[in-house]
């Protein structure tokens, strides 16, 4: 479909630290939020009777539904109550990331879908009110409207950019073993120890608070991290949000590379994706 696009920029966390459990049932948290140059695609045309049809293809469409309750429908359907727009949009999201796999997945899409469907409809929302609509959609949908380097606290919907990071155009792998992983059986098997705050300058030396909740539930992360531990040329290893996605960083994209080569050839099964942070 010819039309209108925008990238859905796969998020990364490259710290996450749990806080606490909340009254209300959610987490709070600290993380360093990042984005890739690449994720799914959508691509949109203008409808002038105010329907929102979407179509899903690629690669991970399996189990996705495309009624009222998918996340990009609903963004633009809050969208439309926002402004009180008459126009509707035929949407086609490319599933290119897998599914529930700790990289921002539907977040980023409705994020996109906010994103794309402002400019279509020249509703010129901006992108403060765009966050806050998309705060109801999900925790992580505010950060993902933004797509740029930030610290997100709370539920991660308390966001404060970073000015003056050193992350942009650094090469990044993404790998992911095959695991769907669903975020609330991540969070309910957190030890609830606080083991101390992000400091968002020295990220490096942070930690994802959730990586071993969601090993003892997809043990298969566990092989992931030791894959990536033992390429030459990386700067940091770990797993994205609640898994199974882990990322690696490296100093340069020709050790990115070489790495991808080594992983496929090694893990044929596994997915995984050659990037480069915004």
């Amino acid at each position: 479909m010819t039309g209108t696009t925008e990238t859905a920029y796969a998020k990364v966390n490259l710290a996450l630290h749990v806080r606490r459990r909340r009254p209300d049932g959610y987490h709070d948290i600290e993380s360093l939020f990042a984005f890739c140059e690449d994720g799914d695609g959508l691509t949109a045309r203008r409808r002038d009777d105010g329907a929102i049809l979407l179509r899903i293809e690629g690669p991970f469409t399996e189990g996705l539904e495309a009624g009222e309750g998918n996340l990009v429908v609903r963004a633009a359907r809050a969208l439309q109550a926002a402004t009180g727009a008459g126009w509707g949009a035929d949407l086609l999201l490319t599933k290119n990331v897998p599914v529930a796999s700790g990289i921002g997945g539907g977040s980023a899409d409705a994020a996109a879908a906010l994103r794309l469907l402002d400019r279509l409809w020249e509703t010129r929302l901006g992108e403060e009110q765009l966050i806050a609509l998309g705060d109801p959609l999900g925790s992580d949908v505010p950060a993902c409207v933004a797509s740029r380097t930030l610290v997100g606290t709370g539920r991660g919907d308390a966001l404060r950019f970073v000015a003056g990071d050193d992350l942009a155009g650094m090469p990044i792998l993404l790998v992911n073993p095959g695991a769907a992983v669903a975020t609330g059986p991540v969070f309910g098997a957190w030890d609830g120890v606080d083991r101390g705050a992000l400091n968002a300058v020295d990220w490096r030396a942070g930690r994802n608070d959730l990586a071993d909740p969601a090993m003892r539930l997809a043990p298969m992360i566990g092989a992931v991290l030791d894959a990536l531990a033992a390429l030459p040329g990386i700067d940091v290893a770990r797993m994205s949000g609640s898994g199974a996605t882990c990322f690696a960083l490296f100093a340069g994209e020709r050790a990115r590379d070489e790495a991808q080569a080594v992983i496929r050839a090694a893990h044929p099964d596994w997915w995984t994706m050659a990037s480069r942070l915004r």
